[in-house]
This record gives C-alpha cells, structure tokens and sequence, in this order.
C-alpha cells in the first residue's frame, strides 16, 4: 500500500513538471501567433511547434533523432527560437546547462 502510495505522488510531480515545462512553449506558441499552439502539451508535436517557432521545416525533425547532431539542432533550433522573441541568439545555447535550461523557456515566454 504504501509503495502505490509513493507511485502515485511520483506520478503526480512528473506529470506536474511535463506540464509546467510545456507552459513556456504553449505561450510562446501563441505569442507567435501559431495556430496549433497546444501542441506543446504533446510529446513529439511539442518539437513540431518549436521548429514552427523558429522558422524551421518539419524535416529538421529527423535530425533530432540523429545521434549528436540531435544536440546541435537542439540549440540551433532554441537558438532560431529565442530571436523569434526578440532576445539575443546566445540564449539558445544556455539550454545546454541542465538547471538552467528549465528556466530558459520561461526567460523567452514571459520575459
């Protein structure tokens, strides 16, 4: 009992900070005026809507599954992203910094 008990609140908190995660990228999303802006909420669609963000093609999703160069375009495409809301490029690459990559989204979204 106990250990469902546990399973449950883990649950919980995952499902919590996949959706705060995916916030920043839904309000960026709209702020671009995008017409599939929930697509943050969704695993795999969460890409599709960051490369329509950053003026990218849908092929570039391919690449991200490329050992990697899957890094590269990450940072290319958060890069191409934090422009699109009139930040400098060099945020992108701040994605590279585990804590700090949690924040980035938000930083471009609201601020």
């Amino acid at each position: 009992m106990n250990s469902e008990l546990i399973q449950t609140f883990g649950l919980i908190f995952v499902i919590a900070v996949y959706v705060l995660s995916a916030y920043p990228i839904y309000v960026m999303g709209q702020k671009t005026d995008s017409d599939h802006a929930w697509f943050a909420f969704v695993p795999i669609l969460n890409l599709v809507l960051l490369l329509e963000i950053a003026g990218k093609d849908l092929w570039w999703l391919i690449l991200f599954l490329i050992p990697c160069i899957g890094l590269i375009v990450w940072i290319i495409v958060w890069m191409a992203v934090a422009e699109e809301m009139d930040k400098p490029s060099w945020v992108g690459v701040l994605m590279l910094i585990p804590v700090v990559s949690f924040f980035v989204p938000f930083y471009l979204a609201f601020g």
